[in-house]
């Protein structure tokens, strides 16, 4: 291993009698040439680790008031105003009452790493209660999807693609009788169209196209006299959902 070589420090930061100790002196003082401290690493929070152009749409949208809460799980909390009142005279003076807000490194079974977040001490008493944060982003009904924001759907979404969670969800379709979820896809695409090449997502995408040119959609072709007959049975109808008239005539 060579030997170390220290460098020696700038003429613009050795101190000298007549040195004024200004910003810039202070920065060149305390900078160091050599140093075996590891730079401080912090987390990245881990909702911004999803990919988001593979993340479905929040379905609620963004927070408009509120929009730190569009970056961790603070579960519809905003920020409260109101008055101090004085004891003595009853003066009142505007004040604000801001979440009670911290950040977490929590464990995700699923992940097997930590999820770290900012979150509101009542979100985290209920990851508790639930027993984990898997259990508290997985929960499927409407008010936890609404408490979720944007950043607790985008962890939703990357904990479901792990294979404990499309497991467990596999185990939970057994449970209740239904087929597996890709039987289940491929027995609901037509086989006409399977057997021409066709996949569902290029008829999606056909669908689309027309609904845009506004094209009328055409579902089989009428066979000769279907037509015909149809318009008979129609008007068959219409006569049939006619008022009658009263064919009664009066006697003199």
């Amino acid at each position: 291993m060579p030997p170390i070589r220290l460098t020696a420090a700038p003429s613009r930061c050795r101190l000298s009698p007549s040195t004024i100790f200004t910003p810039a002196a202070i920065l060149c003082l305390a900078t160091r040439s050599l140093t075996t401290t590891p730079p401080l690493h912090r987390q990245k929070p881990s909702h911004l680790t999803v990919p988001a152009d593979q993340v479905p749409a929040y379905p609620y949208g963004p927070f408009r008031t509120y929009k730190q809460a569009n970056s961790g799980l603070f579960a519809g909390t905003k920020v409260r105003f109101g008055n101090v009142v004085a004891a003595r005279y009853g003066n009142k003076s505007r004040t604000k009452w801001l979440p009670n807000r911290h950040t977490k490194r929590l464990w995700s079974p699923s992940l097997q790493s930590f999820i770290r977040t900012r979150m509101t001490a009542r979100v985290l008493r209920t990851i508790d209660l639930l027993g984990g944060i898997d259990e508290y982003l997985l929960g499927s009904k409407t008010r936890r999807i609404r408490d979720l924001g944007p950043a607790g759907w985008a962890l939703r979404w990357k904990i479901m693609q792990t294979p404990a969670v499309k497991e467990r969800f596999a185990r939970e379709r057994a449970a209740l009788g239904l087929p597996p979820k890709e039987e289940m896809s491929a027995a609901a695409f037509p086989e006409e169209l399977t057997a021409e090449g066709l996949t569902s997502e290029a008829v999606l995408d056909e669908v689309d196209g027309m609904l845009e040119r506004g094209d009328e959609f055409v579902l089989g072709e009428a066979a000769k006299g279907e037509e015909a007959s149809g318009d008979v049975e129609l008007g068959q109808v219409y006569e049939d959902a006619k008022p009658k008239e009263d064919t009664k005539t009066s006697r003199p």
